[in-house]
Parts: C-alpha cells; sequence; structure tokens
C-alpha cells in the first residue's frame, strides 16, 4: 500500500495546506513537461479547495482540468458538477485553466462513452494530481456498490477512460474517469471531511471486497501514491 494520512485540527488549515500541495505539484510538472492535469470531484467538500486555488499565481493556461466523474444532468443543473467546477475553480486566476467537461448532448453516458474517451486523449499521459471524495457507502469517484458496470469501471486490464454507470442507490446516471486513469496519477489525494467518514475509511483500509467498499480500489493498490487529508 501505497497509502499516507494527514488529520488536520479544522477544515481551513485542511485547505490550505492540500492547495499548497497541489500547487507546488502543478508548477513543478509545468516547469519539467510544459503542461499539467488535475481532475477533481464534486460535492460540497472541495468548494473552499477550489475557491482557494483559483485565487493562486500559477501559469493556468498550462493546466487542463477534467472532472473525476459526472451525473447525467446539463451544466446549469443544480447537482452539476461541471457546473460546481465553474462557479468555484474556473474563476479569477484559474479561468485561463482549459477545462475537459463530461457531459454531452448524448442522451445517455452509455452513448457518449466513445466521443468523451476521445476528449480526454489531450490530458496528459499521467495526471499531476488526481482529488477524490468518498461517500459514507464506500464510493469514490462513481464507483458505487451494486452498480451494474462496476467491475467495467474498476477492470485494470481495459484501456477505456471513461465508463458510464448507473447507481442503484443515488440519483442520476453518471460518467466517471475509470479506475486505470485515475491511478495513471503521480498523486491521488481522497479529500474528507466529516466524523463520518472516519469509520467507513478504517473499514475501507481493512479485508473485504472491493465491490463492497469501492474506495478500496484506490486505497488497496501499489501503482500511485495516495494520501487521506482529513477534517472533522
Amino acid at each position: 500500500m501505497t497509502m499516507t494520512q494527514h488529520d488536520f485540527d479544522s477544515r481551513e488549515a485542511l485547505t490550505e495546506a492540500l492547495a499548497g500541495e497541489i500547487l507546488t505539484r502543478l508548477k513543478a510538472d509545468i516547469d519539467a513537461n510544459g503542461e499539467a492535469g488535475l481532475a477533481v470531484s464534486g460535492g460540497r467538500t472541495p468548494v473552499a479547495l477550489f475557491q482557494t486555488l483559483s485565487q493562486a499565481d500559477l501559469d493556468w493556461r498550462k493546466v487542463t482540468i477534467t472532472l473525476v466523474d459526472e451525473r447525467w444532468v446539463e451544466p446549469d443543473h443544480d447537482d452539476s458538477n461541471e457546473k460546481l467546477v465553474r462557479t468555484h475553480l474556473l474563476q479569477n486566476k484559474a479561468a485561463d485553466a482549459r477545462f475537459i467537461a463530461h457531459k454531452t448532448a448524448a442522451e445517455s453516458p452509455f452513448e457518449a462513452e466513445s466521443e468523451l474517451n476521445k476528449a480526454l486523449a489531450v490530458l496528459p499521459d499521467v495526471l499531476t494530481v488526481t482529488v477524490l471524495g468518498m461517500g459514507e457507502d464506500g464510493h469514490t469517484a462513481s464507483f458505487f456498490p451494486g452498480a451494474d458496470t462496476l467491475d467495467k469501471a474498476l477492470d485494470t486490464e481495459q484501456h477505456s477512460d471513461c465508463c458510464a454507470v448507473v447507481p442503484k442507490t443515488a440519483p442520476h446516471p453518471r460518467m466517471t474517469l475509470t479506475l486505470p486513469r485515475i491511478l495513471r496519477s503521480e498523486w491521488i489525494v481522497l479529500h474528507l471531511t466529516g466524523d463520518g467518514k472516519k469509520p467507513v475509511l478504517e473499514a475501507a483500509l481493512g479485508d473485504g471486497p472491493v465491490t463492497e467498499l469501492p474506495v478500496r480500489s484506490v486505497l488497496n493498490q501499489n501503482q500511485t501514491p495516495v494520501s487521506v487529508y482529513w477534517a472533522e
């Protein structure tokens, strides 16, 4: 396992530390390779992080940002992760970043897989940073327990960068980056807040099937370093 854990006394301290680490890594990749790639998740947890990053001095023109996953709703829908990112991250200095959305004009995410795979091909082959969240059901990205296409999304032998998912326990069909695309990152961070996430994380670090707590697919692998950043 390649995991480290960082606990903070406050969400503000977590945001400051995580934003600093992400920016350091993005700048290093830009200096070394002329570009950097960042994949981010939705939900309430990363809003403060997005706002902090948006005001940072960085050559954002050389950063390509995409989503870890997306609900199959229009970009102006309140449940849209694209709306969240455009509202809180692609602002201020970070407005110059390139953004690859997941939602297309296709009626379902299943019909959009080929199109989105082509769009994602412009990302750096290895993402600089991937920021994941985790639900209290043990899902990360859109790797939901019991989803019909979960095995496909977690299959490290397949070469697709994205996969359509229909959760049985959450609203909206979704598009998600696949596990192999997520693992092609220099660094993965699991960004968690709230006491309810602690026992789920502890369970996920223990023995058990990945399908029960799919976040295990990221925590229990040796390909890519993972850091857990947690605050109450």
